[in-house]
C-alpha cells in the first residue's frame, strides 16, 4: 500500500514535470510564433521595395525625383554577385485619384518587362499583372483598400492628376484596373499603384534610359549587410545605395523589439521550471532522509548521496522535456500547415499566426533548459549534508 507520503511526493513530481513540459513547450512557441510573425513582415516589406535601392545622391525627400540613367556596366556587375537575385529599374510620382463622389492621393510606381511579380502575384485577389508590350500600357494594378475607398472594381477606368514640378496646371492620365491587391500591410501598400514605367518617364519628360532608381533582390534577407557593402564599392559616386532596413528604420527597429519579448518569456519559463523542479527534489530529499541516514552510516559521503537526487532530477527533467517537445511541435506543426488560430488581419497585418521553427533552436532550448535546471538541482541537494545519521536514524 502506498503511504501519504509517496503519493504527496508522487503529485509533486508530478506537477514539476508538468512544469517544466509547458515551460519547454512555451518557450518553442514563442520562439516559432515570433521567428515567423518577423520573417513574414519582412517579407512584405521587401516585396514593396526590395532589398536595396540605388537611387540619385541628393537632399530631395519628395516624390518628385531626380532621374539617374542607365547603368549597363553596374547592372551587370550586380547580377553577378551570388547572393543577388535580380535587379530591376523603378520610377515613382505622386498622384491624385479623382472619381465622381471622392478623391485620394497615391504614389505612382512605374515598372517595366524586368519588374519581378512574385510578391504582387502572391497578393492578387482580383485581375491580373501587367503584361508590358512595346506600346504604352494604360493598365494599373491598385491596393484593395484604395479599391474600397474609392469604391471602384477591376475593369473600372479610372483619372489620376499628375502636378507639374514647373508650376503648369496638373495632367491627367486616364488608367484601367487590371489587377487589385492585398498584402495586409495597410501602411505600405494602401497609396501604392503600378503602372506601365513610359507613363512616368514621359510625364517627366525623361528618356528611356532614365529611371528613379534601381531595386535589388536578393535570395536571402540574411546576407542584407553583406551583400550591400559589396555593392557600395561599385556604385558611382553620384548615386546611394539604402538597405530596406535604412529605408524603414521603425518598422524593423519594432520587429527587434519582440526579441526581446521572447528572451523575457524564456528565462521566466526557467525560473518556473527550476523553481517547481528544486521543490519537488527537496521533498523527495526530505521523505528520504531515513534512507540519507542509512546511507551514511554505512559510509557514503555527501558527493554520492547528492549524485542520487541528481541524476533523480536529470531523468525527471528528461521527462519534462520529451512532453514539452511533443507538445510545443505538435503546436507547430498543425499551425504551419493548418492555421486554426487566426488573426485579425487589420491589427497584426496577418490572417493567421505565422510558425518559423528550425533544428537548431530546438536543440539549443532543449539543451539550455536541461543544463540550466540540472545546475540548479545542486542548490536543493545540498540539504544532504545537513542530515546527520543518528537523527534520520531514531526517528525511522
Amino acid at each position: 500500500m502506498q503511504s501519504k507520503g509517496s503519493s504527496r511526493s508522487g503529485l509533486i513530481v508530478n506537477i514539476a514535470i508538468g512544469a517544466v513540459a509547458i515551460s519547454v513547450a512555451v518557450m518553442l512557441i514563442s520562439i516559432a510564433v515570433v521567428q515567423g510573425y518577423q520573417q513574414q513582415i519582412t517579407n512584405k516589406i521587401t516585396g514593396f521595395s526590395n532589398h536595396i535601392q540605388i537611387t540619385r545622391l541628393d537632399f530631395n525627400n519628395s516624390f518628385e525625383t531626380n532621374p539617374i540613367f542607365k547603368d549597363v556596366k553596374l547592372e551587370k556587375t550586380i547580377l553577378q554577385h551570388p547572393k543577388v537575385q535580380f535587379i530591376q529599374p523603378f520610377a515613382i510620382k505622386a498622384g491624385i485619384v479623382k472619381t465622381e463622389s471622392d478623391f485620394e492621393g497615391m504614389i505612382l510606381k512605374g515598372v517595366d518587362s524586368t519588374f519581378n511579380w512574385q510578391f504582387i502575384q502572391q497578393h492578387l485577389v482580383q485581375g491580373k499583372v501587367l503584361s508590358h508590350a512595346d506600346v504604352l500600357h494604360n493598365g494599373i494594378i491598385i491596393p484593395e483598400v484604395l479599391a474600397n475607398k474609392l469604391k471602384l472594381k477591376l475593369g473600372d477606368k479610372m483619372i489620376i492628376y499628375f502636378v507639374q514640378d514647373n508650376g503648369s496646371l496638373p495632367r491627367a492620365r486616364k488608367f484601367m484596373i487590371e489587377g487589385i491587391f492585398n498584402t495586409g500591410f495597410e501602411d505600405l501598400d494602401a497609396t501604392y499603384g503600378l503602372i506601365d514605367m513610359l507613363h512616368i518617364q514621359r510625364l517627366n519628360k525623361w528618356d528611356s534610359v532614365q529611371y528613379s532608381g534601381y531595386e535589388i533582390g536578393l535570395t536571402k534577407f540574411d546576407d542584407l549587410n553583406v551583400v550591400a557593402d559589396d555593392i557600395l564599392s561599385e556604385v558611382p559616386y553620384q548615386l546611394q545605395l539604402k538597405t530596406v532596413t535604412e529605408l524603414y528604420p521603425q518598422l524593423f527597429d519594432w520587429l527587434g523589439l519582440l526579441d526581446l519579448n521572447v528572451l523575457v518569456i524564456i528565462v521566466l519559463m526557467i525560473i518556473v521550471a527550476c523553481i517547481n523542479m528544486s521543490t519537488a527534489i527537496l521533498i523527495l530529499i526530505v521523505e528520504r532522509s531515513n534512507m540519507v541516514g542509512m546511507f551514511k552510516a554505512m559510509g557514503s559521503n555527501n558527493l554520492f548521496i547528492r549524485n542520487i537526487f541528481i541524476n533523480i532530477a536529470a531523468r525527471l527533467i528528461g521527462r519534462g522535456l520529451f512532453w514539452g517537445n511533443a507538445i510545443g511541435l505538435l503546436f507547430c506543426i498543425t499551425q504551419y500547415y493548418l492555421g486554426w488560430i487566426k488573426l485579425n488581419q487589420e491589427a497584426y497585418f496577418l490572417s493567421k499566426v505565422p510558425v518559423l521553427l528550425n533544428w537548431y533552436d530546438v536543440m539549443w532550448i532543449n539543451a539550455g533548459a536541461f543544463l540550466v535546471c540540472v545546475i540548479i538541482m545542486f542548490i536543493p541537494a545540498t540539504f544532504v549534508s545537513r542530515i546527520t545519521p543518528i537523527k534520520a536514524i531514531r526517528f525511522e
